[in-house]
């Protein structure tokens, strides 16, 4: 039968055919905030989300020479920034939640800072969703739970004459930590376990 092929459309492992996995698909997305600003519903901005790239994790190499050699170990690891792209509303919800959060990290007006990062960090939430809308919800995927977020900056755009597009912000997010829920299958937080010795090579 002409459907039985289909199970040949993949890469053959282990001396056997398996057929091809269902691919996430990049604008099957959305992104919600808890914290951001002071007004709500906070619903205004993710309606408004353009693109955002999602976390990405670097750990810093740590050489150990040794006869003849050098070893490699993982050092510290860094989180860099995120880039979300919001359109600007006629409204002004979007740019008045913008506004309010980096009023929570500086006031511009009166030139006084925030007393610590629990005044105005947020926490942002990445779901990558099955395509469901209407009358058949949605169902989530994947979530990246972004956290101790704050606006590193913000690019408010240009504007131009000869320009059709809708105005935009541009906010750099710079946070403390990510994880991928739900942990026990996503991936990044999920519990490992840990072998105990002194060796640096294992395998």
């Amino acid at each position: 039968m002409p459907t039985a092929s289909l199970a040949h459309m993949s890469v053959r492992v282990d001396g056997t055919n398996q057929t091809l996995l269902m691919p996430k698909l990049q604008y099957r997305f959305r992104v919600k905030v808890s914290g951001f600003g002071t007004s709500a519903p906070q619903t205004d901005l993710t309606r408004q989300v353009v693109d955002v790239t999602r976390p990405s994790v670097s750990f810093t190499d740590i050489p150990v020479d040794v006869y003849n050699s050098v070893v490699h170990i993982a050092g510290k690891h860094s989180w860099d920034p995120l880039t979300l792209n919001l359109r600007d509303d006629a409204n002004k919800q979007v740019q008045l939640l913008v506004g309010q959060q980096i009023q929570k990290q500086f006031d511009f007006y009166d030139q006084s800072s925030a007393y610590s990062g629990q005044d105005y960090k947020f926490r942002m939430y990445i779901e990558i969703l099955d395509g469901g809308n209407g009358t058949k919800a949605a169902t989530v995927l994947e979530t990246f739970e972004v956290l101790g977020c704050y606006i590193e900056s913000a690019n408010y755009n240009s504007l131009a004459y000869s320009a059709s597009e809708p105005v935009t912000i541009t906010l750099s997010i710079r946070f403390d930590n990510a994880l991928q829920t739900p942990r026990e299958t996503a991936g990044l937080g999920v519990a490992v376990q840990r072998a105990l010795g002194t060796a640096i090579t294992s395998a």
